[in-house]
């Protein structure tokens, strides 16, 4: 099990846009050739971040910049905007477990309650670190 690679995209975006805000428009090819994928990507992503109220956009090649402090954005708010998971659905149970197996028939009882725990953990975790944190750390690496 993976989570895609649309919160690491997003993240890179926000990073972006953040430290390249004084210098150009941060329009979506800018971020597209940062990340390196197609533009399209980016315009998807830029939608459902102004969606979740994090970033603006502007129409054309207005560029795209963060609405909310950075102090007050987490990388759940991000995670939670980019990432069709919903709420309790981080881990996908296979469908149609083997009732007939003493495994099968049992395996939501082993695991719904762990991977429940493991959810909450990350997402607490990912609700402490904040994305003036990873910009900090983004500066520093960036000799910028």
């Amino acid at each position: 099990m993976q989570i895609s690679s649309r919160f690491t995209i997003a993240v890179h975006v926000l990073i972006c846009i953040e430290m390249f805000k004084n210098d150009c428009k941060v329009t979506s090819e800018l971020l597209a050739s940062s990340v390196n994928v197609n533009p399209v990507v980016i315009r998807r992503l830029l939608q459902q971040l102004k969606k979740a109220g994090i970033v603006e956009v502007m129409r054309g090649s207005g560029g795209a910049s963060i609405k909310r402090p950075i102090e007050e954005i987490t990388l759940l708010d991000v995670y939670r905007a980019v990432e069709c998971v919903e709420e309790g659905e981080l881990f996908h149970f296979h469908e149609n477990p083997n009732s007939l197996c003493p495994v099968g028939k049992n395996i939501h009882a082993i695991l719904d309650t762990r991977l429940e725990n493991i959810q909450q953990a990350m997402e607490r975790e990912m609700g402490c670190v904040t994305l003036e944190a990873v910009m900090k750390d983004a500066k520093k690496r960036c000799n910028y």
